[in-house]
């Protein structure tokens, strides 16, 4: 199966100065639907809110 494992990192963390957030998850290598970095709102517990999580290289 083509699926790559990418890593999610917090995006609004990192502009406070804080602790930054990290998940883990799979991407399908071969989507057309998503040809740039994947973007999600995941929790952060240091901020203890939804935030932007975007995908690291």
């Amino acid at each position: 199966m083509p699926r790559d494992i990418i890593t999610l990192e917090c995006t609004e963390a990192v502009a406070e100065g804080k602790p930054v957030s990290r998940y883990t998850t799979t991407r399908n290598k071969k989507s057309l639907r998503t040809p740039g970095r994947l973007e999600k709102k995941k929790y952060n517990p240091n901020l203890r809110r939804h935030t932007l999580h975007r995908e690291t290289k």
